[in-house]
């Protein structure tokens, strides 16, 4: 009998999407398929330590108080010599420290900084231990909405021009000729938004130069790095997910989220009621209704060119970085023109995107979503790993223990 893989799913991080990932975890947690994989949940908090602990399973137990954490172990990341991870308690106890908890793969459900840009990425990456979703490099460029932009200029992508403004060295406020040089013939009204997040978090409308730098120190207190773009009139917004499936770059369901204001914020993406932050479809055969709620239309109905373009577009995105995971791809549009803009690209979504999977043709649930990213991980390493001394002979300096 094959034995199963041991998947470390891990969620939280030192990002202001911290809580957002917390849900995330917590239903890939209960979407695992446990017929294949021994997952266990690692939690990172938002000062940056890792814990493990089967009293991470219970949502009522977050955020871990002092006394929740006594029944936790603190531990840091390390390989095996045979490219298993582990996770190596931090601290020794009477009897020296406890044995590592090691795994196959790690199922990475973090958002925003952090977590989501690259940073665990390549932490995995130098350890030697497979993990899911976008690769590295992808994950950096893409977390960064104004280099989004510059990567994908050459893709027949419509986008907005935007303009970038910068935290001072000394402080979140910057001064008025530094906001008018950095927004140079930019107009108003105006979207601005932090560079490296997502979630809705943090962004705002202005209408005018002083309303902009009225929120640009909330915004910098998120994010050193602000993006702003022209507000696009009678705003509708289309999110599809992507990913590769046997070299065949498939795209999901499209949503078209609702909002009773301008933009659509945090609170009304996640708190208005319809969002699923317990868990998701667990065995194959049976659907959730997730976040399909009160906050999204579900393949609304659309004009097919449009739909054509939301598709291609997505697609062309994902391949450009040399697609893995399922990101999804969100799109700016006018309602009334018709226009339509490349919005974000978002790495990691939140829940994983499943419900788009679920609605789409053909579906896919919850448990086969994290099936096919765990798989794809382990695929991923093999094609890419290196030999153990990965020097060739001729570069080599110094003379190998071994030889």
């Amino acid at each position: 009998m094959t034995a199963k893989r041991r998947v470390a799913v891990l969620f939280g991080g030192r990002s202001p999407e911290h809580d957002v990932s917390i849900v995330t975890g917590l239903q890939a947690m209960g979407a695992v398929d446990a017929s294949a994989y021994d997952a266990f949940p690692v939690y990172i908090s938002s000062q940056g330590k890792w814990f493990v602990g089967n009293a991470l399973r219970d949502r009522a137990n977050y955020l871990p108080d002092d006394n929740a954490r006594r029944n936790l172990t603190e531990v840091m990341l390390d390989a095996t010599d045979d490219g298993e991870g582990q996770l190596v308690p931090r601290k020794s106890g009477m009897f020296g420290r406890g044995k590592p908890v090691t795994f196959d793969v790690a199922l990475l459900a973090f958002h925003g900084n952090q977590g989501e840009d690259g940073q665990i990425q390549g932490l995995f990456e130098m350890v030697g231990v497979p993990y899911t979703g976008m690769r590295t490099m992808a994950s950096a460029a893409l977390m960064d909405k104004s280099v989004t932009k510059r990567l994908l200029a050459g893709q027949d992508i419509p986008q907005l021009d935007c303009a970038v403004l910068r935290r001072a060295a000394d402080g979140v406020v910057l001064t008025g000729a530094a906001v008018a040089e950095a927004v140079g013939n930019a107009k108003f009204p105006a979207c601005v938004k932090p560079c490296h997040l997502g979630s809705s978090i943090g962004v705002a409308k202005v209408d005018d130069m002083a309303e902009l730098r009225e929120v640009l120190p909330s915004i910098f207190r998120l994010d050193p790095v602000a993006i702003m773009e022209p507000f696009v009139p009678n705003l509708v917004e289309y999110n599809v997910a992507v990913s590769a499936f046997g070299g065949e770059v498939r795209t999901s369901a499209i949503e078209r989220p609702k909002r009773s204001a301008e933009l659509l914020n945090f609170k009304e993406k996640y708190m208005s009621g319809g969002g699923d932050m317990k868990g998701g479809s667990k065995a194959p055969g049976t659907a959730s209704d997730g976040m399909l709620s009160l906050t999204r239309d579900i393949n609304p109905d659309m004009p097919a060119a449009l739909e054509a373009n939301i598709r291609n577009w997505a697609s062309a995105a994902f391949a450009a970085v040399g697609g893995t995971g399922a990101p999804r791809i969100d799109f700016l549009g006018d309602s009334e023109t018709g226009e339509l803009w490349l919005n974000e690209v978002n790495p990691c979504p939140g829940s994983f995107g499943y419900f788009l999977w679920e609605a789409a043709t053909p579906s896919m649930l919850f448990t086969e979503l994290l099936s096919h990213l765990i798989e794809e991980a382990v695929g991923e390493f093999r094609n890419s790993r290196l030999p153990s001394d990965p020097t060739p002979k001729d570069a080599r300096l110094f003379k190998r223990p071994y030889e």
